[in-house]
């Protein structure tokens, strides 16, 4: 028999006005593993005017993203995302986003994979050759501009790799704008001539010159290229709801763009990291690669047969999901886990927090590829691992940003090892996305 919801549920007593906003600003994770720690799977608190219920149990995940999905929409801060990101999958709601995720999603069918993997390899292998014996590296900045310029290349034909430093600034401008959008009276702050709101402005007019400047160019050729660009150019889908406005193509492309490099450029930032600290493992990898490609450069062919590789990042990105935060908004009462959401509340589920925990991963804080196993897969809850997200609006770039990630790894590590400069010591900062918060400063050693 199902439970009565009769009561909010547990959580910390709220301040006034602004209530636990100061904290969870502090260190958003660190705040939620607190949460969970001290009142449960289901916890309640506000910030500013907002109810917010975080959830830390898969079972309930799953009753938001999958089985009662039609009761929430995107969050507040992706709402609030759209004065950057437009009408794009990320923040769009249904029946524009079913319409627009139906259109797009032909560019990510696996068999247009192997032709990026190509790509991928390509530019993975000019980096390589970039680096020398002893180079100090930011790795977090090259991560980003490999990832760029892949994403550029695969999805639009185009290239970008020398305006990586210049798209890397505008991107930083504008994703610290989200600290301000998590604070109660943000659309006022928002309007004031602060640096922090003229940086945004600034990086966004970047951004939008140079999205706008792909898609004029390519409607000027005329030219179908079979990529995602000339597939939203000349999408009119079987409704006969025409084609996509300039406008249009630019919320999905610039989507699309941040977010198919931004995270995969986070997620291989902390691998290299943890793979510095962690030598036995770093031995793992070295052996898989040698004895699988015998000193040959990789190929997209090669994905399936680094099993090794392929869970050292899945569990990179356990420790360190990219998305570290998902949130839903409710529009209707809906009961979850035995307690009410009612209109307006916030649900925020954080993969960070359930991929810690010690329930479904023993030694959570140990970096451990080897747990990885089919048996372990396959006893694991739904959503007790979920860096992509899931659902209707799981990552539409999921096996894109496998692939991506196993290649890129595999080329890099095969010639160098990096090591962390002497005394510097990572931290994280929580904005969208998981960011080393002052880089990843290291050090890089050709193998021999």
């Amino acid at each position: 028999m199902a439970t009565l919801a009769v009561s909010r549920p547990p959580g910390p007593k709220n301040p006034p006005v602004l209530g636990h906003y100061t904290a969870f600003r502090k260190d958003p994770p660190a705040f939620l593993e607190r949460l969970a720690r001290e009142y449960g799977d289901v916890a309640f608190y506000r910030i500013g005017p907002a109810n917010i219920v975080h959830l830390a149990h898969p079972d309930a995940i799953k009753d938001v993203l999958v089985t009662s999905q039609h009761s929430f929409i995107k969050s507040r801060v992706l709402q609030r995302a759209k004065v950057l990101l437009g009408e794009g999958l990320l923040t769009s709601e249904a029946p524009l986003h079913t319409r627009q995720r139906r259109l797009v999603q032909p560019a990510f069918h696996r068999q247009r994979l192997a032709g990026y993997g190509a790509t991928m390899v390509e530019y993975a292998v000019r980096a390589r050759d970039r680096w020398h014996d002893g180079q100090p590296l930011d790795v977090a900045a090259e991560m980003m501009r490999l990832t760029l310029a892949v994403v550029a290349r695969t999805l639009f034909s185009a290239d970008v790799e020398q305006e990586a430093a210049a798209v890397g600034a505008s991107l930083t401008a504008v994703l610290h704008l989200f600290d301000l959008v998590m604070m109660p009276f943000s659309r006022i702050v928002e309007r004031l001539p602060l640096p922090s709101v003229r940086r945004f402005e600034q990086g966004k007019k970047h951004l939008d010159e140079l999205i706008y400047r792909i898609i004029a160019e390519r409607r000027a050729s005329g030219e179908d290229r079979g990529d995602l660009l000339s597939m939203l150019l000349m999408a009119d889908d079987e409704e006969g709801s025409g084609g996509m406005s300039n406008k249009q193509v630019r919320d999905e492309a610039l989507t699309l763009f941040l977010a198919g490099h931004e995270t995969t450029a986070n997620a291989l930032t902390w691998t290299f990291y943890l793979l510095s600290q962690n030598p036995d493992v770093e031995a793992q990898l070295h052996a898989e690669l040698d004895a699988v490609l015998g000193g040959r450069t990789p190929s997209p062919e090669d994905f399936g047969a680094l099993p090794f590789t392929y869970n050292l990042f899945a569990e990179a990105m356990r420790l360190y999901p990219p998305a570290w935060g998902i949130g839903r908004m409710a529009v209707k009462h809906v009961d979850v886990a035995g307690y009410p959401i009612e209109p307006g509340d916030i649900v925020l589920m954080s993969p960070y927090v359930v991929h810690r925990d010690a329930r479904w991963f023993a030694e959570p804080e140990r970096f451990h590829p080897g747990r990885w196993t089919p048996e372990m897969r396959a006893a694991l809850p739904k959503f007790a691992y979920f860096p992509f997200g899931g659902g209707a609006r799981v990552c539409i770039g999921e096996h894109f940003a496998w692939m991506e990630g196993v290649l890129l790894l595999a080329v890099l590590a095969q010639r160098w090892k990096l090591r962390l400069k002497p005394g510097h010591v990572p931290q994280y900062r929580a904005l969208l996305t998981l960011r080393p918060r002052h880089g990843m400063p290291m050090m890089a050693h050709a193998r021999a």
